[in-house]
């Protein structure tokens, strides 16, 4: 009876210890559940896109950090949706996180818009100190406080945009008149129709076949894109404005961050620098090399006097300024700069 005893409470024990043991291991498993997130972008899977650029060394570098335990799936050309959309869905969780040009999140946050103002840079590379320094803290806080994002971090745009069209346009009296193609932005609208074009905000897709009926007399984009979409083959001057070098910006939902566990944080950041710095040391080269392609395919190229430009676009600044107050110190800082 007593060794019976004494095996039913030996049972016991085994019974709780095997309890314990499984409970331990749930919580391990839990633990070590790796954490995927979901990242639009509007471009293609390409060596030369900008985005494709930023994210194949953000996630090369993410996973020599932390291994398997965050990943970052990358969907490309609009897979989840067009980026007028993805920007709420991304402020509601429903994406995680996003790559594009800084212009769409100004219809979330109009201040946002200030960096599409015409000759704000005089190059990309002038953007970057400015976009890492109190002008990006600004712009961070009305990122955070108006949507209700995160900006991971600023990347470039693969070169300033160019007036791109079936005839010069290195003058304002040459420009004036042209139907160029506008992103469907207020101060891309507002800074075309300051340089004496006659813009016309139209989808990218639309772009080439408005060429070839003459819809439009041309567009304005950096050179990459311009090769990409073949626009070389109706149009075959490019007038080298300059007219806005706007960054690219990467942005995380909050309910995606809180995804993250906190001891991968600072790896996910630095993850993010380093993809940066890679990206941004890489666009001068491409574009570049996509301006040699685009004289290769019959294109000529023409200088520009962009100081008779940027004195027919400043007072947009101003008003600008007056209407959103909070963009003063961005102004403020990339004057001074």
């Amino acid at each position: 009876m007593k060794n019976f005893r004494l095996t039913r409470r030996a049972f016991g024990f085994g019974l709780a210890g095997a309890g314990t043991l499984a409970i331990l291991g749930r919580a391990t498993r839990a633990e070590a559940a790796p954490v995927t997130l979901r990242m639009s972008s509007s471009l293609p899977a390409d060596p030369n896109s900008a985005h494709w650029l930023w994210y194949d060394r953000f996630q090369s570098s993410l996973k020599n950090k932390v291994g398997d335990a965050v990943e970052i799936k990358y969907f490309p050309d609009n897979q989840l949706g067009k980026e007028a959309d993805i920007v709420g869905q991304v402020k509601l969780g429903i994406v995680d996180m996003m790559i594009s040009g800084s212009s769409i999140w100004g219809t979330l946050a109009p201040e946002i818009g200030v960096l599409d103002l015409g000759y704000l840079f005089n190059s990309m590379d002038a953007a970057g100190p400015v976009l890492d320094g109190s002008a990006g803290k600004v712009l961070n806080g009305i990122f955070a406080d108006k949507i209700g994002v995160e900006v991971v971090s600023w990347a470039y745009s693969l070169g300033g945009r160019n007036v791109t069209a079936r005839q010069p346009a290195n003058t304002p009296e040459l420009l004036k008149g042209q139907k160029i193609r506008v992103l469907p932005v207020a101060n891309f609208v507002a800074t075309l129709k300051a340089m004496g074009a006659s813009p016309t905000p139209m989808s990218l897709g639309e772009v080439y076949t408005a060429l070839q009926t003459g819809v439009i007399d041309g567009l304005e984009h950096d050179a990459p894109t311009v090769l990409a979409l073949k626009c070389y083959e109706v149009a075959k001057h490019i007038s080298l404005t300059q007219h806005i070098c706007n960054p690219q910006t990467i942005v995380i939902g909050r309910r995606a961050l809180s995804k993250i566990p906190a001891e991968h944080l600072p790896a996910f950041r630095e993850a993010a620098a380093e993809a940066s710095a890679f990206q941004r040391s890489k666009a001068n080269e491409i574009e570049a090399s996509a301006l040699a392609k685009l004289r290769g395919n019959g294109v000529t190229t023409h200088e520009v006097d962009r100081a008779a430009f940027k004195q027919l676009v400043m007072p947009l600044w101003d008003e600008f300024a007056k209407a959103y107050p909070s963009t003063k110190p961005v102004l403020e800082s990339i004057t001074k700069a």
